[in-house]
């Protein structure tokens, strides 16, 4: 038997002696519980609730039959980080969400002298691989260093095959290559921490500029640029339509304050068209 958020939360204020309006419990899951003995119904007019008749027994009911129930009304679930820690004191890892894969990827196609936990750490991976940093909070990079996230994971691989854009585009300094996945705010929370400068490499559509704007520069500011190729004019009159299409009723409002990226709004909307960064990789 599946048990929702809702649910777990009333049981939980059942077995802390609270009284629970009807409406809180699933009818199939009180008829259990009336039957078993575990509550008392409590009649207000036309409205009833329920309260436990002996809060340890139901909670000792509850964690006996139900697996997801385990520890209802045990404080020590609340204090487990890791799915390990859940294993170690429960046997079951599963009971508490936890991530069990906090962090992000991270690339460079030239070594960038870092620290990692207060050590020396350079990322240098050798080509057909990337480093996966764990402990983000405390991975320190050169204050020189441009942070580049790509939102796409094909051109995030393929970073050497787009070097010679980086480097027009961006210039001759040391680049550090992010991916947002997987998806969390874990990446966001470093860029927010650290000083360095920001720049967005995303797809040439209204989707991927509303990304940059409410998931990066609403809060790193004029810290992080979305990158704008000198020939995505070129780009977007080959581009695809479809996807201009299938993202007009959702963003084709979208408008910004910023005189580069209104631009290349402006772009494509005149050409009614999209254009994919994976284009941009040399083959």
């Amino acid at each position: 038997m599946k048990i929702s958020k809702t649910l777990s939360s009333a049981l939980l204020q059942l077995v802390s002696g609270e009284t629970v309006a009807a409406s809180l419990l699933r009818k199939d899951f009180t008829a259990i519980l009336l039957a078993e003995g575990m509550l008392t119904v409590q009649v207000h007019g036309s409205r009833r609730s329920f309260r436990a008749i002996d809060a340890s027994a139901l909670k000792n009911f509850l964690q006996a039959h139900y697996e997801e129930l385990r520890t209802i009304g045990d404080e020590m679930p609340q204090s487990y980080e890791t799915r390990s820690e859940q294993a170690v004191g429960t046997g079951n890892s599963k009971l508490v969400k936890a991530r069990s894969c906090p962090g992000f990827p991270v690339n460079s196609y030239q070594p960038i002298p870092c620290s990692l936990n207060g050590m020396p750490f350079v990322v240098n991976p050798p080509e057909g691989s990337f480093l996966f940093i764990d402990n983000w909070q405390r991975f320190v990079i050169p204050e020189d260093a441009v942070v580049v996230g790509i939102e796409n994971m094909e051109n995030f691989r393929m970073i050497r095959l787009q070097r010679q854009l980086f480097e027009k585009e961006i210039g001759n300094v040391p680049l550090l290559f992010v991916s947002r996945y997987p998806q969390s705010a874990d990446l966001r929370k470093w860029l927010q921490s650290i000083p360095n400068k920001y720049v967005h490499f995303g797809d040439f559509d209204l989707a991927g500029i509303d990304i940059f704007l409410t998931e990066f520069h609403k809060y790193l500011g004029d810290r992080s640029t979305f990158l704008v190729p000198s020939d995505v004019g070129q780009r977007l009159a080959k581009g695809s339509q479809v996807r201009y299409n299938n993202q007009y009723d959702k963003y084709h409002t979208l408008r910004c304050d910023i005189p580069y990226l209104q631009f290349l709004i402006n772009l494509i909307n005149q050409y009614h068209r999209g254009y994919d960064q994976e284009g941009y990789i040399i083959t």
